[in-house]
């Protein structure tokens, strides 16, 4: 017996009935190339991309797999040729959105162009990732184009170069409804840095990532760069490369008192004029040296830092001394070192993470402990910790196989030791190692733990893992 199928939709062909609006509406859901593809179902689809609202080009969804570089400069062309035919195809009707993948070679002065094209239209969502360039194309910094900065529609934009791209603008900058600022490697002078903050009257997400200071006709010798603004809640702020020239100018002024999340990596700036952070919540901190600080600190280990330096590393962690959940970067440990005597009280604070390395002292963590008295999590991303010297087993002589091993030890205890006296909140420390020592090192490092007095942390419990061993302690056995 054959079974009947039902036709629910009567034979018709239920989308094609769909209003032209929601059909493009639908369309700018998909990336740009399937988009195209749907020209081909029926004769009333062919001019429908003319009125995608929105446009997403990846040219790794658009090319073939290529083998020869000569193939790959044919796929690149052939990429490019279809943004600027579609591109065409549009005219200038209106655009929400623009995105763009370039995970292949493809020419950043060709991508210029079509920013500008999409600007006209009136575009609110700028999304540009382009991380290869033209052989041939020197790394430098291509020019934005002035229009993206007098834009009143733009409501997000995001910037990501790998060649990096060039802010500069002669005259005021104007983007009343721009909400999301995302920069990535990008040079700017300060005088148009803070053109381009204020001109940002709504801004509320700001990343600054790999910036670099044009200092090329900077007339002040020590300018002061604003990051004040009303609107914002959400702030990184990074510079990955050290450049002593340029910290010798720069003044930083923060006065941002809605951001509840700030990232800032960086050497400590020349000045801190201003930092308020009243609503903060977390913040990752990745302070570093400069080279002068690098060498001075092998030559005076003690002074490596003056006592304006410590002024303004003081007053950088007063203005976020609000925040609840902090994360230090491992250099931030070893900047703090100088200033163990003025780090301010971080009353709110009740989750510290801290990122280690083999080469960073932990001589500032007793003190930054100390500066948290109402601490619930501690985190150590990676146990690392600088020491030096021999240690001796019980017959007084080297034991060349655990030494090492079991002097850290002897280091993280007394650190240990410090937590349970200091944090009254302490409910749980961990110490995990991955070791092949054998369980007589791990049972003797565990009976001075046992032995640490339990000040202010009764209730704490001490556990100790290793890769065949786990032995735990409570305050009250």
């Amino acid at each position: 017996m054959k079974s009947k199928k039902k036709d629910f939709g009567g034979g018709r062909d239920i989308i094609s009935d769909l209003p032209d609006e929601l059909i493009c509406h639908i369309l700018s859901f998909l990336p740009t190339k399937e988009a195209a593809a749907t020209t081909v179902l029926a004769k009333r689809w062919k001019p429908l991309l003319r009125y995608v609202p929105s446009l997403d080009f990846d040219d790794s969804l658009c090319l073939n797999p290529a083998k020869t570089y000569e193939e790959k400069r044919t796929n690149a062309r052939s990429f490019m040729r279809f943004v600027d035919s579609v591109l065409a195809l549009q005219g200038n009707a209106r655009i929400n959105g623009f995105c763009l993948n370039g995970n292949d070679i493809i020419d950043e002065m060709w991508v210029l162009d079509w920013i500008q094209n999409v600007v006209k239209r009136h575009v609110s969502d700028i999304r540009l990732y382009v991380s290869s360039f033209w052989d041939g194309f020197d790394s430098s910094f291509y020019p934005l184009p002035r229009e993206i900065f007098v834009s009143q529609t733009l409501v997000t934009l995001i910037i990501n170069f790998e060649g990096g791209v060039n802010i500069s603008v002669e005259g005021d900058v104007s983007l009343p409804k721009l909400k999301t600022l995302h920069l990535h490697y990008f040079k700017i002078k300060m005088s148009t840095f803070n053109k381009l903050v204020s001109g940002c009257h709504a801004l509320e997400e700001l990343m600054l990532l790999n910036l670099v200071w044009d200092e090329s006709s900077e007339p002040e010798p020590c300018f002061v760069t604003s990051l004040s603004i009303p609107t914002l809640k959400r702030l990184e702020y990074c510079r990955y490369e050290r450049d002593d020239e340029a910290k010798d100018k720069v003044s930083l002024s923060f006065e941002s008192p809605n951001v509840v999340y700030l990232e800032y990596f960086d050497c400590v700036a020349d000045r801190y004029q201003q930092v308020s952070f009243d609503s903060l919540v977390e913040a990752r901190l990745g302070l570093r040296l400069t080279y002068d600080q690098v060498h001075n600190q092998w030559l005076e280990p003690e002074y490596y830092f003056s006592s304006k330096e410590k002024s303004n590393l003081t007053k950088l962690l007063t203005g976020i001394c609000n925040v609840k959940i902090l994360y230090l970067y491992n250099e931030t440990l070893e900047v703090l070192g100088c200033c163990l005597d003025t780090i301010p009280v971080f009353n709110n604070l009740i989750e510290l993470t801290i990122e280690t390395k083999e080469d960073i002292e932990w001589k500032s963590l007793p003190a930054i402990l100390d500066s948290c008295p109402n601490l619930v999590t501690l985190v150590f991303e990676g146990i690392h910790h600088l020491y030096a010297g021999r240690c001796e087993d019980e017959d007084g002589e080297d034991d060349e196989e655990d030494e090492e091993f079991v002097f850290f030890l002897r280091e993280q205890i007394e650190h240990v030791e410090h937590f349970i006296e200091k944090m009254p909140n302490l409910e749980q420390v961990i110490l995990h190692y991955h070791t092949s020592n054998d369980e007589d090192v791990m049972k003797k490092v565990f009976k001075k733990l046992e032995k640490l007095p339990r000040v202010a942390s009764a209730n704490c419990k001490i556990q100790l893992i290793s890769d065949n061993l786990s032995l735990s302690s409570n305050a009250s056995d």
